[in-house]
């Protein structure tokens, strides 16, 4: 039986911090790739059903090119979760490393090859933070009962306190529906953290978010920035924003569809991520599985502008070569930075490692909290 590594905790809930893991070693820093790939075909050929592996949509080729599932988040997950492998090996972040842990059955193991891949925005809305903030709002509102609504894209602390509230978790696909079910149960929603997916939900729900006389239904909350609203300042609203945002699509912008229309006469796809305006100046606007549908529902020489994560777009070109797919704000597209982190280099220590018995960075997310999320996680699949 190969020995665990696992990685330690501050405290008994899973904040994943990840500071304290060995870095990788010398001799596979300078690998060609090539050599990777060998090594890695290698690798997995000793090990056969034993792994899985889940390529998240945003990982670059060199890692996309060697795993069994490509996809969303909790969609690799519930890979996983009917998978019979041993090993789970999440080329993603480590919300979903977590993700993947809470649902699949005890005797599968989840590993991250890098665990320095910890997503942005989720690090922007950490439980700690939102049971302290939680405190503030329900002290400044008058017996309204508030539920908290967190993204998928948030670490398994924050979906457990979630769930200890009385609250859900969404997708960006069903994120109406979670907010429905929320006004059905309380009087206001808090959404964590994505601001922006919130706000586009809200819209889609009839709010009025685009002009000044909608602000009071729905308000957005820094808890702590000094010269923002206060709890007494938002108690009041319908929908709470939680101030976090993705790094990656708040960059885009109007004038990047407007240029590309102008530039290549094409239809525009972004993702909810992205900022309002963004949003309502798209063709059509969807999770990363629904742009993947777009295109590959899309009549050849049609030109499609992808507003979310680049690999993704060079993906779609590769997978589509009857369609031209560009990236919305050209070659100023950013890639995801967390993403990155998961190198192809890592990918072959962590599968050598494995086919010699030595287990590396294995992702457990605590029991308790476990069990937590998961309600949180099943409430969604109720909707």
């Amino acid at each position: 039986m190969a020995e665990l590594e696992t990685a330690g905790f501050e405290s008994d809930l899973s904040l994943f911090k990840y500071d304290n893991l060995e870095q990788l070693p010398e001799s596979y820093r300078t690998l060609t790739e090539s050599e990777r790939t060998d090594r890695i075909t290698a690798a997995l050929g000793e090990l056969g059903d034993d792994v899985i592996i889940l390529g998240h949509n945003y990982q670059r080729r060199e890692i996309v090119e060697h795993a069994d599932f490509i996809g969303d988040s909790y969609e690799l997950s519930k890979r996983a979760a009917e998978s019979d492998a041993s090993y789970v090996v999440f080329a993603g972040v480590t919300f979903m490393a977590e993700s993947a842990d809470i649902i699949t059955d005890p005797d599968q193991t989840v590993l991250l090859p890098s665990m320095e891949a910890s997503c942005p925005m989720a690090g922007m809305a950490e439980a700690l933070q939102v049971d302290a903030a939680w405190e503030q709002i329900e002290n400044a509102t008058d017996n309204r009962n508030i539920i908290p609504v967190t993204y998928m894209n948030s670490y398994a602390d924050l979906k457990a306190f979630c769930a200890e509230q009385g609250g859900l978790v969404c997708t960006s696909s069903n994120a109406s529906d979670a907010f429905n079910w929320a006004f059905e149960r309380g009087d206001a929603v808090l959404f964590l953290p994505d601001k922006f997916l919130g706000r586009n939900t809200a819209a889609e729900l009839g709010y009025d978010v685009d002009s000044p006389a909608g602000t009071d239904a729905v308000a957005e909350w820094d808890p702590w920035d000094p010269a923002g609203p206060d709890a007494s300042d938002v108690s009041d609203a319908e929908i709470i924003l939680w101030d976090g945002y993705c790094q990656v699509h708040e960059r885009f912008r109007v004038k990047h569809i407007k240029s590309i229309r102008e530039s290549h006469d094409a239809n525009v796809v972004v993702h909810p991520e992205c900022r309002r305006d963004v949003v309502r100046a798209a063709d059509v606007v969807g999770s990363t599985s629904q742009i993947c549908d777009t295109i590959a529902n899309a009549e050849p020489g049609e030109t499609w502008a992808i507003g979310t994560e680049v690999h993704l777009a060079n993906h779609l070109q590769r997978w589509h070569p009857d369609v031209e797919v560009v990236p919305l704000c050209g070659d100023a597209c950013m890639d995801c930075n967390a993403m990155r982190q998961i190198d192809p280099n890592y990918l072959t220590w962590l599968l050598e490692s494995l086919a010699d018995g030595e287990v590396h960075n294995a992702v457990e997310v605590a029991p308790q909290e476990r069990d937590r999320a998961a309600t949180a996680l099943d409430r969604m699949l109720e909707l």
